[in-house]
C-alpha cells in the first residue's frame, strides 16, 4: 500500500464540500457547510430521537491466516470558530454590506483542523479473542493570532472532543476457508452536549466527513461490490451504518479499504491532470479554474482575506500554465464498444449513409415498440426487476434489485436500446400526474433488468 496515495484520496472524502465556488465566506451555499459524514455526540443524539447519528461502523470482509495484522486509520474533521476582536474588546463587530468584499467579514466562520487516530500492528488473532478499544480525547483550546500591521486580533476557539474506536472481528461460517469479519465503529462521546444552543454550536463537538481506512498485512480484502460468488451472502449481511468501504490502491491490489460516507466504486483515483483539490467533486476542474479568473478584484480580495485553503486555490490557480488548462480540457482514457443488445421486434435500417434529417427519422421509425429478454416480451407498461452493471454512478448500487414499470423503449444515435423505467416504490409515485409529470425516470439497458410475471414479482 502506498499510504499517501490513499491519503491523497481520503483528502478528496475528507474536504468534500469544505468551501464551493465562489470560495468566499459571504457566499450563502458556504454558509450551511458539513453535510458528510458527520457523527455527533451521544447525548445530544439521544436527547433528540437519535435523528442525528453518534457513531459510524463500518463491516468488511477479508481472508487471511490467524497471524495476519492489520492497521486502521480514522480521520475527521475537528471544527473551531475564527472570529475578530477589535482594540476596544468587542469581538465579532459586523461590518456594513459594502465593506463585506473590502476586508475579512469578521463574523464567527468555521474551519477544520484534520485530526487522525493511527491504531498500527492489530493482530487478527487478538481481535477474535476480544475487540480492541481505543479512546480519543482532544482538549478545546483558544488561539490568538495579530497579523503584521494590523491592529484587529483574530482569535480561534475550538470545542473538547471525546470517543472511542471499536475494532472486532469473527470468522466467517458458510464461506471460504480463513474468512473473517472485521468491523470498525467510531462513536463520539463527548459529555455535555444534551442541550445545545443549536445546531451551528453541536457541529463544533462532532466529528465532520469521518471515514476509516484499513490496511491488511498478510491476506486480501474482499470487494463488497464484486464479491467472489461463495462469499455473496456474507457480503450482503455486512451493516455498513453511515459508511461505504471499497478497495483502494492500484488495480487489483486487495490490502487497502477506504471506509467513507460518500459513494465510490473500487479503485478511485484522482485524475492525473488535475493540478489540486477544488472542494467540489461533482463539478469539472476546468470549468471551475475559468470562473475563479472571472471574479472581479473585490471578491478574490476576500478570499485572500478568508480562509487559508480558499486563498490557495485561488493562488493557484491565477498560477495555471496555458498548458496545464489544456491539460485540463479533456482525456479520453478508453475507447470501445458500448453495444449491449436485446432482441428487437423487428429490424435497425442502415443508418450510416444516411444524411441528418433522414437519420434522425430513420432512428424515430426504427425504435421497437417491444423488445425479447430471457424468452419474454418486454414494451410499455412491463414489470421488472432492475440489476445495474453498467457501474455509471452510485444509482447502480441504490436501485439494485428494485422492480420497476417500463415506461418507453428509446434509442440513442449509436443504435443501443434503453429501457426507460419508473420505480414501484418512488416515494412521489402518489403524487405523479402522468398527464403532465410521468416521475422520475431511469435508463437501463435491456440486459440489466429482469422481466417479471404478469402475477407478480
Amino acid at each position: 500500500m502506498n499510504l499517501e496515495q490513499v491519503k491523497e484520496i481520503a483528502n478528496a472524502v475528507l474536504y468534500e464540500g469544505y468551501l464551493l465556488y465562489p470560495y468566499r465566506q459571504s457566499a450563502i451555499k458556504n454558509r450551511q457547510r458539513w453535510t458528510f459524514g458527520v457523527v455527533y455526540p451521544q447525548d445530544y443524539s439521544r436527547a433528540s430521537g437519535e435523528i442525528e447519528p453518534w457513531f459510524m461502523r463500518t463491516e468488511c470482509l477479508l481472508k487471511a491466516q490467524p497471524d495476519a495484522h492489520l492497521d486502521v486509520h480514522v480521520r475527521f474533521l475537528h471544527l473551531l470558530t475564527r472570529s475578530t476582536v477589535e482594540p476596544s474588546g468587542d469581538e465579532s463587530v459586523s461590518l456594513p454590506a459594502w465593506q463585506i468584499a473590502r476586508t475579512w467579514q469578521p463574523e464567527s466562520w468555521e474551519e477544520g483542523v484534520e485530526r487522525e487516530i493511527t491504531i498500527p500492528g492489530l493482530a487478527l488473532s487478538d481481535l477474535l479473542v476480544q475487540p480492541v478499544t481505543i479512546r480519543l480525547d482532544f482538549p478545546a483550546r483558544r488561539l490568538e493570532e495579530t497579523r503584521e500591521g494590523e491592529t484587529t486580533q483574530i482569535v480561534r476557539k475550538q470545542s473538547a472532543l471525546s470517543g472511542a474506536v471499536i475494532i472486532a472481528a469473527e470468522a466467517i461460517t458458510g464461506g471460504s476457508e480463513h474468512c473473517y469479519k472485521i468491523s470498525v465503529q467510531i462513536e463520539n462521546q463527548t459529555p455535555g452536549t444534551g442541550a445545545p444552543e443549536g445546531q451551528r454550536s453541536i457541529l463544533l463537538q462532532s466529528f465532520v466527513s469521518t471515514h476509516t481506512i484499513v490496511h491488511l498485512v498478510g491476506g486480501a480484502m474482499i470487494s463488497l461490490f464484486d464479491p467472489p460468488p461463495e462469499l455473496a451472502s456474507q457480503v450482503q449481511e455486512c451493516q455498513n451504518l453511515r459508511t461505504w468501504p471499497v478497495l483502494i490502491g492500484r488495480n487489483g491490489e486487495a490490502d487497502t479499504v477506504l471506509s467513507s460516507p460518500i459513494i465510490l466504486y473500487d479503485y478511485p483515483q484522482i485524475a492525473l491532470e488535475s493540478v489540486g483539490a477544488l472542494f467540489d467533486g461533482t463539478e469539472i476542474d476546468e470549468i471551475l479554474s475559468l470562473r475563479i479568473l472571472t471574479l472581479t478584484d473585490a471578491e478574490k480580495t476576500q478570499i485572500r482575506q478568508g480562509d487559508s485553503r480558499a486563498r490557495e486555490i485561488l493562488e493557484r490557480t491565477e498560477a495555471l500554465s496555458p498548458e496545464q488548462f489544456m491539460q485540463l480540457h479533456g482525456t479520453v482514457r478508453k475507447l470501445g464498444s458500448q453495444a449491449r443488445q436485446a432482441s428487437p421486434a423487428g429490424a435497425f435500417p442502415v443508418l450510416e449513409t444516411l444524411p441528418d434529417n433522414a437519420r434522425k427519422t430513420a432512428i424515430a421509425e426504427a425504435v421497437p415498440e417491444a423488445v425479447v429478454i430471457d424468452g419474454q416480451k418486454v414494451q410499455r407498461g412491463s414489470r421488472v426487476r432492475l440489476h445495474p452493471s453498467a457501474r455509471a454512478d452510485a444509482f447502480d448500487f441504490l436501485l439494485r434489485d428494485k422492480t420497476a414499470r417500463v415506461e418507453v423503449i428509446q434509442q440513442d444515435y449509436e443504435q443501443r436500446l434503453y429501457l426507460v423505467v419508473t420505480l414501484d416504490d418512488d416515494p412521489g409515485r402518489e403524487q405523479w400526474d402522468e398527464r403532465i409529470l410521468p416521475g422520475h425516470r431511469f435508463f437501463f439497458f435491456p440486459d440489466e433488468v429482469e422481466p417479471l410475471a404478469k402475477t407478480g414479482g
